[in-house]
């Protein structure tokens, strides 16, 4: 479609206000410190919106709903998989990680922290192996992940406004670099929490209305069984290991970096609670009314077949056929943003934890460890950029698919780093040697299980493997010195005392 002029002033009324925020971010970015972690300084309503947005990219509002509207209900599996993983990522790694991550010398990434946490576990060599492999598996994974938001909006601005994807991919990713090249953290969390609201906003108006122009929720269901009854069972084609995949999804939240750097900034670990249950809210409210969304579509595609024929080409399409046929262009254009805030969130997100990555496990911990904090944030800038450019590359052809590539980058940090971040906060015996076997298998698992064929998804055999690899590797070698299980013991009273 040709972009109409409401379209055009809320998109750019919307970019422009996201690109002030980073601007605003900029006069509070004294430090590294600042630039990675904000200074450990969010609240917890930001902590949480910033941890939800940063989590939910384009595919909340695309590729679920195109699932749900092309498979039926069995994809909300994936849905309850991820809330309840989300749940118990917030119960049990955001209060240790928090505190953890400040009692091993400030670490301000993943990588950093396992360093310093197995510090004194073996020879040197072995910390800046643990610190290298750990900062190779983010910089290769999120490659790929922010390649696919770069595609997701390209996406966007090639439907909404016509462009060739060529261009539409340059101006989907220019406001996002902009602003996290700017502010860094700070501008990547305050607008977190402006595009999560605009997210819910859109999750809970659109399928209200979808399903009242339907005839009501009644009618809905009715025209869905007259279509295919299959869509409205619970165990689809895939049977019991398709639900099990589904399932699994969950397991991913323990080791995505973007997700745990919201909890350790967090102002401190009193904020986790009331995090916890604003984040979990807007959670279970957004993923319940994107699979609304996709259910909806399928009744509301049935009754207006000349309207819906795009999504016959590409079903992650829905909700941007449903805003356009149903709102006026003013209200579909605040819709539409919520699409473009979903994968910017996300996006910023991923750019800002591969620049950390560079700069602080590289740049900053082999190259140049006395450079001073101004030096280190324009190289974490520059990082941005150039990580930002290399997604760009990667995306660049125009049959990039967004969810295959998202479903493998989940797996892989999943995998590779969940286990390890569980048994480091919580094990007392785990030994770097364990940490590192543990996310070698993990990430090799994954790569090697997605060349198989299986319908079973990567995740499971990959967080298998890790955690076997964590405990062999960490039974097998010398035990942990005496004053790094001291400091894992003075962490899990701080965290008795604060009722964790």
């Amino acid at each position: 479609m040709t972009a109409s002029t409401p379209l055009l002033i809320t998109f750019g009324l919307y970019l422009l206000a996201m690109v002030g925020i980073g601007l605003a971010a900029w006069r509070s970015t004294r430090n590294l410190d600042d630039y990675i972690l904000g200074g450990r300084s969010l609240g917890g309503y930001v902590t949480a919106l910033s941890a939800g947005a940063s989590d939910m990219s384009g595919w909340l509002l695309m590729g679920l709903p195109g699932a749900l509207y092309l498979t039926g209900v069995s994809e909300a599996w994936i849905a309850i998989g991820l809330c309840i993983g989300a749940w118990c990522n917030w119960r049990f790694v955001a209060g240790p990680l928090r505190v953890y991550t400040e009692r091993t010398d400030n670490a301000l990434t993943l990588p950093d922290y396992f360093t310093t946490r197995f510090s004194s576990d073996g020879s040197a060599a072995n910390g800046r192996l643990l610190r290298v492999v750990s900062a190779l598996v983010i910089l290769v994974f999120f490659a790929i992940y922010c390649a696919s938001g770069i595609v997701a909006g390209a996406r966007l601005f090639e439907s909404v406004f016509g462009l060739p994807y060529a261009q539409a991919l340059w101006w989907g990713a220019a406001a996002t670099i902009l602003y996290t090249l700017i502010g860094g953290f700070l501008a990547v969390s305050w607008t977190d929490t402006v595009q999560a609201t605009l997210m819910i906003f859109a999750l809970l108006l659109t399928p209200v209305i979808v399903i009242l122009s339907v005839g009501g929720p009644g009618e809905t269901l009715r025209v869905i069984e007259q279509v295919d009854p299959a869509r409205l069972q619970w165990i689809g084609g895939g049977g019991l290991v398709a639900v099990v995949s589904a399932l699994a999804w969950g397991l991913g939240y323990f080791g995505q970096p973007h997700i745990l750097a919201r909890f350790m900034a967090a102002d401190s670990l009193a904020v986790i609670p009331q995090a916890r249950r604003i984040g979990m809210t807007w959670m279970v409210l957004c993923l319940l009314g994107a699979v609304a969304v996709g259910l909806a579509g399928i009744a509301w595609a049935t009754q207006h077949p000349q309207q819906a024929v795009a999504l016959g080409e590409n079903p992650e399409r829905v909700f941007i056929v449903l805003a356009e046929a149903l709102f006026n262009p003013w209200v579909a254009g605040v819709l539409l943003s919520a699409i473009l805030a979903a994968v910017m969130s996300t996006l910023s997100c991923q750019l800002l934890v591969c620049s950390s990555a560079l700069t602080e496990d590289f740049y900053h911990g082999f190259f140049r460890p006395h450079a001073g904090e101004r030096e280190l944030v324009w190289v974490g800038r520059a990082t941005v950029l150039a990580v930002a450019l290399l997604a760009i590359w990667i995306a660049r052809d125009p049959d990039s698919r967004v969810l295959g590539l998202v479903s493998y980058a989940w797996a892989g940090f999943g995998a590779a780093f969940g286990p390890v971040v569980l048994f480091s906060l919580f094990w007392a015996r785990m030994t770097g040697i364990g940490a590192l076997a543990g996310m070698l298998a993990g990430a090799l698992t994954v790569v090697l299980w997605k060349h198989t064929g299986s319908t079973l998804y990567e995740m499971v055999p990959g967080f298998i493997a890790a955690s076997i690899a964590i405990i062999a590797g960490s039974l097998l070698s010398r035990a942990p010195p005496a004053a790094v299980q001291a400091r894992h013991a003075q962490v899990q009273a701080s965290l008795r005392e604060s009722g964790y």
